[in-house]
């Protein structure tokens, strides 16, 4: 049997100069989450907003009102816990891929203790070069891991499927585990990351661009769920 699945539609995708109201409106359509894709123009190749912005979120949407999932596609996470906090993020998902190739050797098990020292949850991200291995020796330690789906950077690619035995695996491994998927999620690869494990689901221009039969984001929202 499938779990029940959260859906965390990413904020990338909605009008940048109204990101209060779009933040507010996949509240108000059933998101349970919302992602929030923190790149920092160095790890990924592409640049969109930091703490500050997430803060302003929270000025909108009280802790309580909405669960703000940080994913950080960026070079030294480490530095950023602060400021996370401050902004009242969740949830801290930072990559493997940062954090082992790290000058000074794997720094991810004391991000993994800083994080959750600053209140929040604490997620690792995998890229889809990065094999699931890379993850096993932490996952009783973190809260989520997240299976990357398309190569992070930019919104609007193409669901790789060739990531769902990563996430079979895992979910055999850890059968409670928040696994979350994020990239080219629409309403009908999410059937497949979630006959595979996923329970954590991220869309981002299916939820945005709501493409025929459905026309609101609440429908999109609902398919993604169903």
């Amino acid at each position: 049997t499938e779990m029940k699945r959260t859906i965390a539609p990413s904020i990338l995708s909605g009008d940048f100069a109204q990101l209060g109201e779009e933040a507010k409106r996949l509240v108000d359509s059933g998101a349970d989450w919302i992602h929030l894709d923190v790149m920092d123009g160095h790890f990924v190749p592409n640049l969109t907003f930091g703490a500050p912005a997430v803060k302003a979120l929270r000025r909108v949407l009280p802790v309580g009102a909405a669960f703000f999932d940080c994913h950080l596609m960026v070079t030294n996470p480490e530095k950023w816990v602060a400021d996370f906090q401050a902004a009242q993020a969740d949830q801290f998902t930072f990559h493997i891929e940062a954090t082992e190739n790290h000058p000074e050797g794997s720094i991810t098990a004391d991000l993994i203790k800083a994080v959750k020292a600053a209140g929040m949850r604490v997620g690792i991200a995998i890229k889809p070069k990065t094999p699931h291995t890379a993850v096993l020796p932490y996952l009783d330690q973190v809260d989520m891991i997240l299976v990357m789906t398309v190569e992070p950077g930019f919104g609007g690619q193409a669901f790789m499927r060739d990531m769902m035995p990563k996430v079979d695996a895992l979910r055999k491994l850890r059968p409670d585990l928040a696994i979350q998927v994020d990239g080219g999620i629409d309403v009908h690869t999410v059937k497949e990351a979630a006959a595979a494990g996923a329970n954590v689901i991220v869309a981002g221009s299916a939820v945005f661009k709501p493409a025929a039969p459905y026309t609101t984001m609440a429908e999109i929202i609902n398919a993604l769920r169903a």
